[in-house]
């Protein structure tokens, strides 16, 4: 019998991916990434810090590009392998990542009178404009509709669908005017290529509309139309035109339609599951189970747990979101995340540039600062240089670095970021356990547990907890294949396809006792700060901290008196 494959469409902030599995065993056989071309590293900006829009464009051709580069390795590495083995797509992406269509699903973008239109582009997850309508829609919901807030962390995020909107009929009305209605990327990729993008058909996701546009069919979906009407009428109008309806990632929106078999390659009627977030499908893909975290580590970080929906589960304050089955079927999906960890990272070695070409690279600025000791270097910062995303969910808050001398080293401060990130984690993983949800394994994915060691190593030492890593390198990527896997009926549900298509790598960072009791003293001084400046009811005085610092750091450079 011949194998069987699929293909995971991996939609990211710069580019999209396409990998191709064996179903059989999750063996990768073929990929290939393209990255976006229009903006900055795929990024349309502006003179706004705030502003990160997207052209949809990109993600059409990124899948042609992509799915044909994929095929044709995969046709190098497997001897036989055929195009006609792929039997079923899934697709991931960022998000909230909401973008603007005319009555026939087309993006806005493409009509000539909104090509260069900002507004009319796909409004990129860190898109970050639209702070103070996220805060009438908080106040609002707080005031008329609390249960809303309750299973989005108590806080509307101005990088999620309403928000974004409403900032569009604000301070674009020509493009919300022009708009019928607005989809998730998540789920326009899906209908593109099944061509169900009209409104009337298209198929909507639980994952994007739950846990960024407040679905939940407790309540009849959306929410109801005098909570939108009373942020401006027009919203309550939108909402006659958003679908009624949220579906799971088992189901098939439709099937591959053959204009684009042409474009790609592959067999026109294979089935394409309803689409989901990177970070939800980067879960699925790292095995997820009750009780494990995982922490999709890149640019920022999104933290993912399931909770069996037969079993209570707490509101619990500040997660980014509380889903009946936006992860598996069967199950409560629950996420928190980091607006930024690879992108601080990134801040410090590209725009503060320590060192040089040749000590301010991550290669150098790791090596520096793993000869360091917990402690040593009397620093300490704040992982917000993006935003709070949990458990703060306040995108106003601003990095922080504290303890810095005449002597301070740019190694020094490279690991104080680091160290920052784990802090942030973390309070995530308190946070958790603080409701009732038991932390009983961490399995980390993405670019930066894949390739540093360092930050692995800090984050177990920081937690007290092992470090486990997938065992693919494109974790989401491979979700997005497992679900096209189940829809196309390969695997009868996402046990036995996780069970056959995913694993661990055989290397697990182990805290380092000594490490941890350092950090162990760090840690209360983090949360310090972080509720000085993160929260209204803090009350306490902040004389002890840089002493405090000092006093660690001498110790760890054996310094006395």
């Amino acid at each position: 019998m011949n194998a069987t494959y699929t293909i995971g469409l991996d939609y990211g902030t710069n580019s999209v991916r396409a990998l191709i599995v064996n179903t059989a065993n999750g063996r990768e056989v073929g990929t290939a990434v393209w990255e976006y071309e229009h903006g900055t590293q795929g990024v349309i900006l502006s003179r706004d810090p705030n502003l990160a829009r997207q052209h949809p464009a990109d993600y059409l051709k990124g899948a042609e590009v992509t799915i044909r580069k994929a095929l044709a390795e995969a046709k190098r590495n497997v001897r036989g392998f055929k195009p006609e083995q792929v039997v079923g797509i899934g697709v991931d992406t960022t998000g909230s990542t909401p973008l603007p269509v005319d009555a026939e699903g087309r993006p806005l973008a493409f009509h000539k009178k909104f090509a260069r239109n900002l507004a009319a582009m796909a409004w990129l997850w860190k898109d970050h404009t639209s702070v103070a309508e996220a805060a009438e829609i908080t106040a609002l919901a707080r005031e008329i509709r609390p249960h809303y807030l309750a299973k989005c962390g108590g806080t509307y995020s101005s990088e999620w669908f309403f928000s974004k909107i409403l900032h569009c009929l604000r301070t674009a009305p020509e493009v919300f005017e022009a708009a019928y209605t607005w989809v998730e990327l998540a789920d326009y990729v899906p209908a593109a290529l099944t061509g169900t993008e009209h409104p009337d058909r298209l198929t909507v996701g639980i994952c994007a509309a739950g846990h960024k546009a407040m679905y939940n069919d407790a309540w009849g979906g959306y929410p109801d139309e005098e909570f939108l009407g009373r942020l401006d009428p027009a919203l309550a109008e939108l909402r006659k035109r958003l679908r009624p309806k949220a579906y799971t990632i088992n189901r098939s929106v439709g099937t591959l339609t053959p204009e684009w078999a042409k474009r790609t390659g592959l067999r026109a009627g294979i089935p394409v599951a309803v689409g989901a977030f990177d970070a939800h499908l980067g879960a699925v893909g790292s095995g997820i189970t009750p009780g494990t975290l995982v922490k999709i580590i890149g640019t920022s970080t999104c933290d993912m747990m399931i909770a069996p929906l037969d079993q209570p589960l707490a509101d619990i304050p500040g997660l980014c979101g509380i889903v009946p089955e936006s992860i598996l079927p069967g199950y409560y999906g629950l996420e928190a995340g980091q607006s930024a960890v690879g992108d601080i990272f990134n801040w410090f070695v590209n725009y503060i540039q320590p060192g040089g070409p040749k000590n301010g690279s991550h290669e150098a600025l790791t090596r520096a600062a793993a000869k360091l000791k917990p402690g040593e270097s009397g620093l300490l910062a704040l992982d917000w240089n993006n935003g709070n995303r949990t458990i703060l969910v306040d995108q106003r808050l601003t990095g922080l670095l504290l303890g810095q001398t005449l002597y301070t080293t740019p190694a020094e401060i490279y690991r104080a970021l680091i160290e920052a990130t784990a802090f942030g984690a973390l309070t995530i993983i308190n946070r958790f356990e603080e409701y009732g949800v038991k932390v009983e394994q961490i399995i980390n994915c993405g670019g930066i547990a894949e390739k540093n060691p360092l930050v692995m190593q800090i984050y177990a030492d920081v937690t007290g907890r092992p470090m486990k890593i997938s065992r693919s390198a494109q974790t989401c990527a491979l979700g997005a294949a497992i679900a096209g896997a189940v829809v196309a009926g390969v695997h009868k549900d996402y046990a036995s396809a996780q069970k056959a298509m995913t694993g661990l790598k055989p290397r697990v960072f182990q805290p380092n006792p000594a490490a941890h009791e350092v950090y162990r003293q760090l840690y209360p001084l983090y949360r310090t700060l972080h509720d000085a400046f993160g929260t209204r009811e803090w009350t306490g005085n902040l004389y002890d901290i840089m002493k405090t610092l000092l006093e660690i750091r001498n110790r760890a450079r054996g310094v006395t008196g």
